[in-house]
C-alpha cells in the first residue's frame, strides 16, 4: 500500500498565490537542495511562505514538478530498457542534499521503494520524503524486543505524517526455537548475530523481496572504519529485490555524508524517540541498547559487551569493511609516515614493558592493509604534531601484524589498537577504550593519563 502525502510545491503555493512567485520559490529550493550542509534551508523556505505546516496541507504533486526536475537532467530517469550506472549516479548524487537524493529515489522507483524506519534518527528520512510531496512507503522491523518508547514513536510518526507503517515481524517458530533452546538472553554469552539473524535480518530479507529499492539512514560517521564505505546509492550487495537474484535491489543512503549534529539540527518540530532525552543515541532492541556517557561514540551504546568490530547486525554488512585477511594486499604503503610519529621496534616496546620508560608513550598497534587503521591516520598524525618535541609524551606506532603474538601482550585483539604505557606505571598498559579516534578525543584521553605538560 502506498501513502499519498503533501506536495512541497503546494505548501509554497499556499503562501504566494501566483505562478510567478511559485517559480521564484522553486529557484530557491534548487539553490538550497544542492547544498548538503544546508539541511534546514528547504524547510525554512517552505514554512516562510505559508502559515500552515506541511502536515496540514493535502494534495498530490504535479507531474514532473519536483526537486529532481529542478536540479537538472542528469538525475532524471534513464531511457526505457537501459539499466542505470549506479556507480556513476553515486558520484553525481554524492554532493547533493539528502532532500534531493530522496526526491530522486522516490521519482525513480515509485511504489517499488520503501523507507526503512527504525524509530530513531530515521524520522529524518520520513521528513525528507514528506517534503518532496511524492507518495512514499515506510516499513519497520518489530523484533519483539523494542523499548516502549520506540513503539510510542511509531504511533506518533503515523499520526504526525498521516501514514501507516508497514510492520514486519520475525517468524514465530524461529523465535520460539531460539529462546527455548538457548534462553532469553543468549546473545550476552555467544554474540548478537544469531538473535539479529532471526529477529531482524530474515524479516528484512522477506520485506525487501517485495521491493525494487529501499532507503536507509546509514551514515559514514556512525562507526568510523566499519561504515566508511557508504555510497549515497548502490546496488545492494547483500539482499535481493522483487525480481530475485543478485543485483535486483537498489539501496539509497541519503544521509551518508551527513553528521549526527546535522541530522539533529534538522529534526525540529517532528516526533523523536523519548530515549534520546535520557542519553540514548543509537537505539535498537531494549536488551542490546544503553545510554552513552558524554564524549562516547554513539555506537558504544549498542552490543557494548562485544568488541567494537562486531557491532554490525547484518542489516548493512555489505557496507562493513571485510576482514583483515581479506583486505590484505601486497605493496601497500606504510601508515603514519610523519616525523612527529616515532616508529618503535619490538625490542623498544619490550623494554618499556619491562619498566624502562622515560616518557608516557602512546602507541598505535596497526596493520597497513587494514582500513580501520587507514581511517585514523590523519587524526593520529594530527595528535602527534601536538606533542612533537614534548619532553613528557611520545606518540609512536608499531606495525603489529608482523608479530601478533607479541602485540597480544599489549592487548591487541583487533586493528588498530591504541595503548598508553605510562611513565609512572612500570608495568601497566592502558588501552584506549572508545571508538572515537579523532584528534581531540585522543588528546583528551592522553591528558587524563599523562597530564597537561607539553
Amino acid at each position: 500500500m502506498v501513502f499519498s502525502v503533501n506536495a512541497l510545491q503546494g505548501v509554497c503555493r499556499a503562501g504566494v498565490g501566483s505562478s510567478l512567485a511559485h517559480r521564484k520559490h522553486t529557484a530557491v529550493l534548487k539553490a538550497a537542495s544542492v547544498n548538503r550542509g544546508s539541511m534546514q534551508s528547504v524547510k525554512r523556505v517552505c514554512t516562510a511562505t505559508a502559515t500552515v505546516t506541511p502536515a496540514q496541507v493535502h494534495g498530490s504533486p504535479v507531474q514532473g514538478d519536483s526537486l529532481t526536475t529542478v536540479a537538472g537532467d542528469s538525475l532524471d530517469r534513464e531511457p526505457a530498457g537501459q539499466s542505470p550506472d549506479y556507480a556513476r549516479l553515486a558520484k553525481d548524487l554524492d554532493k547533493k542534499s539528502p532532500l534531493e537524493i530522496m526526491d530522486h529515489a522516490l521519482k525513480q522507483h515509485g511504489e517499488d521503494i520503501g523507507i526503512a524506519f527504525s524509530g530513531a534518527e530515521d524520522v529524518a528520512l520520513v521528513e525528507y520524503a514528506h517534503l518532496t510531496g511524492r507518495p512514499y512507503r515506510v516499513f519497520s522491523l518489530d523484533t519483539g524486543r523494542l523499548n516502549a518508547e520506540t513503539y510510542q514513536l511509531f504511533d506518533a510518526v503515523e499520526k504526525h505524517y498521516g501514514i501507516r507503517i508497514e510492520y514486519t515481524f520475525p517468524d514465530a517458530q524461529e523465535c520460539m526455537d531460539l529462546v527455548r533452546t538457548k534462553g532469553m538472553f543468549s546473545f550476552y554469552e555467544d554474540g548478537h548475530q544469531e538473535c539479529c539473524r532471526v529477529r531482524k535480518v530474515r524479516p528484512l530479507r522477506r520485506q525487501l523481496k517485495g521491493l525494487k529499492a529501499w532507503i536507509t539512514g546509514q551514515r559514514k560517521d556512525q562507526s568510523p572504519g566499519t561504515r566508511s564505505a557508504v555510497p549515497v546509492v548502490q546496488v545492494d550487495p547483500v539482499f535481493e529485490g522483487l525480481e530475485g537474484g543478485p543485483g535486483t535491489l537498489i539501496k539509497y543512503n541519503p544521509l551518508s555524508n551527513v553528521s549526527s549534529p546535522e541530522v539533529w539540527n534538522f529534526l525540529r518540530g517532528v516526533p523523536t524517540n523519548k530515549l534520546h532525552e535520557q542519553g540514548y543515541v543509537s537505539i535498537g532492541c531494549e536488551p542490546c541498547t544503553k545510554a552513552v556517557l558524554p564524549n562516547q561514540h554513539e555506537r558504544e551504546g549498542r552490543w557494548w559487551w562485544e568488541d567494537a568490530t562486531g557491532k554490525e547486525c547484518g542489516l548493512h554488512s555489505g557496507n562493513v569493511v571485510e576482514s583483515a585477511a581479506e583486505q590484505a594486499k601486497d605493496d601497500l604503503r606504510d601508515l603514519f609516515q610523519d616525523n612527529s610519529v616515532e616508529a618503535v621496534s619490538k625490542q623498544q616496546l619490550q623494554e618499556m614493558m619491562d619498566g624502562k620508560r622515560d616518557k608516557d608513550t602512546l602507541v598505535v598497534l596497526y596493520a597497513p592493509w587494514c582500513q580501520y587503521s587507514q581511517a585514523m591516520e590523519e587524526s593520529y598524525i594530527g595528535l602527534a604534531k601536538r606533542y612533537q618535541g614534548s619532553e613528557h609524551v611520545r606518540v609512536a606506532k608499531f606495525q603489529a601484524d608482523t608479530d601478533r603474538e607479541f602485540a597480544g601482550k599489549l592487548g591487541l585483539k583487533t586493528f588498530p589498537t591504541i595503548v598508553m604505557l605510562p611513565k609512572f606505571s612500570t608495568s601497566g598498559v592502558v588501552k584506549y577504550p572508545t571508538e572515537r579516534r579523532d584528534t581531540d578525543s585522543l588528546d583528551m584521553w592522553v591528558k587524563t593519563i599523562a597530564g597537561y605538560e607539553s
